[in-house]
């Protein structure tokens, strides 16, 4: 070749030209600066003390690295050693320090309190009455610390069990829903209520003529079918002729209640508290 010169790897081929720049590269370079390829790490790389930092062990706040601490030195809770605890409280805060002084706020609190704890314990306790024990300065840390382990650890139970969207969703069922309207079941109430209304409107018609007479239901049954016979649908209540007394109402009702228990008649009611209509009952050819 005139103005190139090829160049053979072990793990990579190209072609560079007079300047030593790569022409072709068979996509095994090491990485690109620039859109240009690198077939080995440059001698003179330097890498910047802060560009790389490992946080081996993460805290969520000043308690949660307070209980770390104690469970790690296996510490008596209720006797907690506040030296050396709080000398390697600051040791924490103090790297912290160095790379986020804005999270090392909360800490810093903390750790003033703890130096106010160590300080308290040095000097000597009050007098109080006899048969009472001198206050421990650390009881309000110790009972902070035991409220936060049990809400820690009651976050951890609740993480395992299952949440939907990570360890389970939710099944989806599509139903073709039927077109052809459903009434709803005309209830035992509803058909009393119906009654009670036909009776008060009967009561305003007065008989004074005293007769007896003798009332058939099978009758009835007979002449309720020949008024249904052709209609689709029958109010409830054109089925009754107060005119005709409370006697013919009552043999009425109870006739319609035969025919809808041998079911030859349906009773049905469009929606709540609307009329109540009685139809034949569909009889397949």
């Amino acid at each position: 070749m005139s103005n190139a010169t090829e160049v053979l790897g072990t793990q990579a081929t190209a072609l560079v030209d007079a300047a030593g720049m790569p022409v072709v590269v068979d996509h095994v370079a090491v990485a690109r600066l620039y859109g240009e390829p690198l077939f080995s790490m440059p001698a003179d790389l330097y890498i910047p003390p802060d560009a790389l930092e490992v946080f081996l062990e993460a805290f969520e706040g000043p308690l949660d690295l307070l209980l770390y601490l104690i469970r790690k030195q296996n510490f008596n809770i209720m006797d907690i050693p506040m030296a050396a605890m709080t000398r390697q409280y600051l040791t924490y805060v103090d790297e912290i320090r160095q790379h986020n002084l804005e999270l090392a706020g909360e800490y810093l609190l903390m750790a003033a309190m703890l130096i106010e704890i160590k300080s308290r314990m040095l000097l000597p306790p009050k007098k109080v009455a006899e048969g009472q024990e001198p206050e421990d300065p650390r009881a309000e840390l110790v009972r902070r610390l035991l409220e936060y382990e049990q809400m820690k650890l009651a976050s951890m139970r609740l993480n395992e069990m299952p949440h939907f969207g990570r360890d389970f969703i939710k099944a989806q069922v599509y139903i073709e829903q039927s077109l052809q309207p459903r009434f709803p079941d005309v209830h035992l109430v509803e058909l009393q209520e119906a009654w009670r209304d036909i009776l008060k409107r009967a009561t305003l018609v007065q008989h004074h003529k005293i007769s007896r007479e003798e009332l058939s239901v099978r009758e009835h049954m007979s002449i309720v079918l020949r008024h249904l016979q052709g209609r689709k649908f029958v109010e409830f209540e054109h089925l009754f002729d107060p005119s005709r007394g409370t006697p013919v109402l009552v043999v009425t009702f109870i006739a319609l209640l035969e025919l809808a228990k041998e079911t030859l008649i349906e009773i049905t009611q469009a929606e709540a508290f609307a009329p109540i209509y009685v139809r034949l009952a569909y009889t397949p050819v």
